[in-house]
């Protein structure tokens, strides 16, 4: 299951207190101070990490504390410092203070960190005071309070290639065709409820990587459909494939079908509006004969002004083709 958005709370640990102790010991006359100083308390890091693909453990756990720092002791033994607590996060993912709404980072790339709350600095033992006027001080002071905050996550999937169209375009099929990936395939709409991504292999050990992104429809950026939970996602790709129906089985027109796609994506976000689209007709195995799907084609470029590709996700044919086009795209 893919969770996209979760808000943590984060604590650094708490640094360790200050000793306070004077030296005693046999044969040793008028012993000094030898209070250690304490630990630093344990910071609170987030880290992007390969392989992480949702914030599910960080929706499951609410509440994230590093470690204190351990208190001085006698003989100027200073307190171990707490270990920073590690939180792994998808690539992709956007930090917020939540009390705030400023962005403090965008951890877009695997290993990228995030020092999120930095641990409270250990206190003074008493030693920290001698001087040639004070040589036997008593004062310590208490370690200093790891920093608190509130984040709010939000997890933009990493991609090269966004699949986008209205629910039955055949994005999923299409999916499934190019990769590895296996998300669910049916005959309604909406069979998609999250986005899907997959890997797709070229030659010469090429690769790009795809994302499937579902629930566009008319009202999409406002909430309609489940459009405006995963229009953020297509953000991250850095190019789309745009899925047509020559022959939409609710009998909608394929070319209105185009323009209420794209009209909802520049409503969300200028950024998407400006993304480079590679136009694709689907299905093309249900249209009979070849030259009926090429004269379709053709008929389809001249009423949109931009390329358009012929492929069948069911059949495979034009699906290398279209990778292909997507990498040398890709590449400019």
């Amino acid at each position: 299951m893919l969770v996209d958005q979760a808000i943590i709370f984060v604590q650094a640990g708490n640094g360790g207190d200050g000793a306070a102790s004077l030296r005693r010991e046999a044969y040793v006359p008028k012993g000094g101070p030898d209070g250690g100083n304490g630990g630093n308390g344990g910071n609170v890091i987030l880290k992007a990490t390969a392989g992480v693909d949702t914030l599910l453990d960080m929706a499951g756990r609410h509440h994230w504390r590093a470690e204190p720092g351990q208190p001085g002791r006698s003989k100027s033994r200073t307190g171990a410092a707490g270990a920073d607590l590690v939180i792994p996060v998808p690539p992709g993912t956007l930090v917020y203070d939540d009390d705030t709404g400023l962005l403090l980072d965008d951890l877009d790339q695997p290993e990228k960190t995030l020092l999120a709350a930095r641990g409270g600095r250990g206190g003074f033992g008493n030693e920290h005071f001698k001087s040639a006027t004070n040589q036997t001080p008593r004062q310590c002071t208490p370690g200093e309070s790891g920093e608190k905050r509130q984040l709010r996550l939000e997890l933009k999937l990493i991609a090269d290639v966004g699949l986008i169209g209205l629910p039955n375009a055949g994005k999923s099929t299409l999916l499934s065709r190019l990769s590895a990936a296996r998300p669910k395939v049916a005959d309604y709409p909406f069979t998609t409820l999250e986005p899907q991504l997959g890997i797709a292999e070229l030659s010469d050990l090429r690769r790009i990587v795809l994302a499937d992104i579902p629930g566009l429809i008319a009202g999409a950026h406002s909430g309609a459909g489940l459009g405006h939970a995963f229009l953020r996602h297509i953000e991250r790709t850095r190019i789309l494939v745009h899925l047509l129906e020559l022959e939409p089985t609710d009998g909608s027109d394929p070319i209105a079908n185009f323009h209420t796609i794209n009209r909802e994506l520049s409503e969300y976000s200028t950024v998407l509006s400006e993304k480079k689209q590679i136009v694709a007709i689907n299905k093309i195995d249900l249209l009979g004969h070849e030259e009926d799907w090429r004269t379709a084609t053709r008929m389809m470029h001249d009423e949109l002004g931009v390329e358009v590709l012929a492929v069948s996700a069911a059949t495979g044919v034009g699906t290398d083709q279209l990778l292909e086009i997507c990498w040398k795209t890709l590449e400019k």
